[in-house]
């Protein structure tokens, strides 16, 4: 059996229509463009379908802006990050050989429109965490044009060769929260925790307290912590796992090796506090609040076990290494003991969800708008590497559910049965969404449906479903 072939951008450009005006200076409106290497001709022919498309179809519905693009060998998927400005994604493609000569095969099918989108959305999502918007970029930079092309630079031509389009799927739509649900006395003790952190360290804005890539506490708004959270969960915190790994076993606190004082170490920030010639290591600026007044903030990332803290401190002040080794004092011992106590929990409610588990078979999605909650058993991690627990197609058929939502009111349901026996649900009822996939040969629609309500009822017992 041959493994299937990742999935390749076929173009990713940014661009915006005011620049530009004037003969001979079309070059201008391009922003950014990927591959690099593509010949300037071949940039303004796509840059300029791009515009035509977007001002053909907006004589027809100006209030809906064009999405998507459908070829016969491509798909165009448009995004309008900011006024003016546009970001298009071309996808997707395989490299194939065949006679010792390399062609490509285009992957239509394998494109869902909700999903790329999505994909396009965090991208800019995420190039505004670290970068601001682009207007303000540019009003800080006094329209400064070639500023704004060296950050975007600088951020995609690394970012995109971190997608990994095949592992794109109904999550990157949700992009939701994880929350860990802890009994109130565990979370009362995490809570005053994070409390005495931010009045101890006035520095401190802002604070997010995460167990096993679980969110428990944020002081940030959802919409900036749901960047923030992706950002961790996919990127920072597997590499400096990584990193540990390669290095052994998890050390304990360097200035007492020999002592059991905590296993506190820092992931942005310097990796050895007794060795001033390192300085404080790399510590990255965030903006958040971008659709107000933006702020700037140092993101200090601390970890003792399966815990994280991360701290928002002024953007304004200058770090030092004194501040680093106060918060490692301050913060190793309470973390190492609180990681202690919230383990013990989750340790109980797992006991009690296996116990209570009558089949284990079905699988779910599940995502609350309201509060960006997600959950899911069909994903068998939250690292987004195409770990599931379902087939490709049935996966497709998750966001293709999600995608027919709009013809419902606020409250809807859709069954499917594949010719593999699969039984995929989807469920909609004030602005909650949860599907089921249950591989049931013989089944019927009442038999389904009864499987559905239980794991409803065992899965989200406080969650309200209209019948």
């Amino acid at each position: 059996m041959t493994s299937k072939s990742e999935i390749n951008l076929q173009n990713f450009y940014v661009y915006n229509s005011a620049f530009g005006q004037s003969d001979g200076e079309e070059d201008k409106k391009i922003l950014f463009y990927y591959p690099p290497k593509t010949d300037f001709d071949t940039q303004m022919k796509n840059v300029g379908l791009s515009e035509a498309i977007v001002k053909f179809t907006d004589t027809f519905s100006s209030d809906q802006l064009c999405e998507a693009l459908h070829t016969q060998k491509s798909r165009q998927l448009y995004y309008q990050a900011e006024g003016g400005f546009w970001m298009t994604v071309g996808i997707p493609f395989v490299t194939k050989v065949k006679d010792g000569t390399e062609y490509f095969e285009y992957q239509s099918d394998d494109v869902q429109d909700n999903v790329y989108l999505a994909v396009l959305r965090q991208s800019y999502q995420m190039f505004r965490l670290f970068k601001g918007s682009f207007t303000s970029i540019l009003s800080n930079s006094r329209g400064d044009v070639i500023h704004l092309k060296h950050k975007l630079d600088h951020f995609f031509s690394r970012y995109l060769l971190t997608l990994k389009l095949n592992h794109s799927d109904i999550l990157d739509i949700f992009q939701g929260i994880q929350f860990l649900p802890l009994d109130k006395q565990t979370f009362l003790h995490v809570q005053c925790f994070v409390n005495l952190i931010e009045a101890t360290f006035a520095q401190v804005k802002y604070t997010a307290f995460l167990y096993n890539d679980q969110l428990v506490w944020s002081g940030l708004e959802p919409e900036d912590m749901q960047v923030v959270y992706r950002y961790l969960v996919t990127s920072l915190l597997p590499a400096h796992l990584e990193t540990e790994l390669q290095g052994g076993s998890m050390p304990r606190h360097p200035s007492s090796p020999f002592l059991s004082s905590h296993y506190g170490r820092f992931v942005t920030g310097p990796a050895n506090l007794q060795d001033a010639s390192g300085g404080t290591g790399k510590v990255p600026k965030v903006y958040v609040n971008n659709d107000a007044t933006p702020e700037i903030y140092h993101l200090v990332v601390y970890r003792a076990l399966s815990a994280t803290v991360c701290l928002f401190i002024e953007g304004s002040l200058h770090l030092n290494l004194d501040l680093f080794k106060r918060l490692d004092i301050f913060l190793g011992p309470q973390l190492t003991t609180l990681v202690s106590e919230v383990a013990e929990q989750c340790g109980r409610q797992a006991a009690g969800i296996n116990a209570n588990s009558l089949d284990p078979s079905p699988k779910f999605v599940y995502f609350n708008k309201l509060n960006l909650a997600q959950k899911s058993t069909v994903h068998l991690d939250s690292r987004r590497t195409g770990n599931v627990a379902v087939t490709p197609e049935v996966l497709r058929l998750l966001a293709d559910i999600n995608a027919d939502k709009a013809r419902m009111s606020t409250t809807g349901e859709t069954i499917l049965k594949t010719m593999t026996d699969y039984w995929v649900v989807g469920k909609v009822s004030n602005l909650r969404e949860f599907y089921v996939v249950i591989h049931q040969k013989n089944a019927n629609l009442i038999e389904i449906n009864d499987e559905v309500k239980r794991l409803s009822d065992s899965q989200l017992k406080s969650i309200f479903f209209h019948d």
